[in-house]
């Protein structure tokens, strides 16, 4: 029995049912169980919340094909917080983008393969709007590549892809990124945003980019307020979603400095602790569903 087992975490209570309008989650670590899949509770929780006239929106670093085809059977009535941000979404209509200079990109590549010339194995996925571009550096690549990234391009040369406006600069080292990638990216913090965004990845975007800027621009597009938002995360890159939103819970499986960025935590992903918690706080019947 795990130790996230054997410890529950008892779920966030109110002495009122907020007005929610719009909620959202990172997907890894957050809404998806270990297994990265969707709680079979998620369905009739999110077909209440839209009955309701709750917007559910996915806020990940992911792709926007990906998060699109992963929600495909409710998309056209979602909105979405794709690749940290810099693309944002209502349905297929574009709410608001983020792109790179193409001279930064251009740069980028060129750093992550000093840092593989110097040892690390670091490999860069250059993210568009249309697809994810990668080079033909093996299985192992393509496998990180088709778990993120629904439509994606493998070229020769990341220097030489089709033309298409670029959202992000997606790093996954097969070591621990926070300790040899992110430091090795320091010298564009003045100009861009670092993000370690997972055990094994880093994400390189504009200053402005993140995923509370995006809650901001559905708010923003929408006419929701902050009183009216909630939000689920657990880790770097959700820091400032927490900043968007009355509501922000930390998963409890969350990283120290989310946590403490957070008003709330929510039970871990290990034990749908984002289905639970919005039954929780809205008063809806999830125990209710069928097991």
């Amino acid at each position: 029995m795990s130790e996230q087992a054997m410890d529950p975490v008892l779920l966030p209570s109110f002495d009122h049912h907020p007005d929610i309008r719009l909620i959202a989650a990172d997907m890894d670590g957050t809404l998806l169980d270990d297994e990265k899949e969707l709680h079979e509770h998620f369905w009739p929780l999110v077909d209440e919340l839209f009955a309701r006239g709750v917007l559910f929106c996915p806020a990940s670093g992911r792709q926007y094909a990906n998060l699109y085809d992963r929600f495909r059977p409710v998309a056209h009535e979602m909105v979405f917080i794709a690749e940290n941000g810099a693309y944002v979404l209502r349905g297929t209509e574009e709410i608001s983008s983020d792109t790179l200079d193409p001279d930064l990109v251009r740069r980028l590549i060129e750093a992550v393969g000093d840092i593989a010339a110097a040892g690390a194995d670091a490999h860069a996925i250059v993210c568009g709007k249309h697809a994810a571009y990668f080079e033909r550096t093996g299985p192992r690549v393509k496998e990180q590549v088709d778990m993120y990234y629904a439509s994606q391009r493998m070229v020769d040369d990341l220097h030489d892809r089709p033309d298409d406006d670029i959202l992000k600069i997606a790093i996954y080292d097969f070591g621990p990124a926070e300790h040899s990638v992110a430091p090795a990216l320091a010298t564009f913090r003045g100009e861009a945003q670092v993000v370690v965004s997972g055990a094994h990845w880093v994400d390189v975007m504009n200053l402005s980019t993140n995923k509370g800027a995006g809650i901001r621009h559905i708010q923003d597009a929408l006419g929701i307020t902050p009183a009216q938002t909630m939000v689920f995360g657990d880790f770097l890159n959700d820091l400032e979603m927490m900043d968007a939103a009355e509501y922000s819970f930390a998963m409890h499986n969350a990283h120290p400095t989310l946590r403490a960025r957070a008003r709330y935590v929510a039970p871990p992903n290990s034990q749908n602790g984002v289905v639970r918690t919005i039954s929780s706080v809205l008063g809806l019947p999830w125990t209710a569903w069928p097991e």
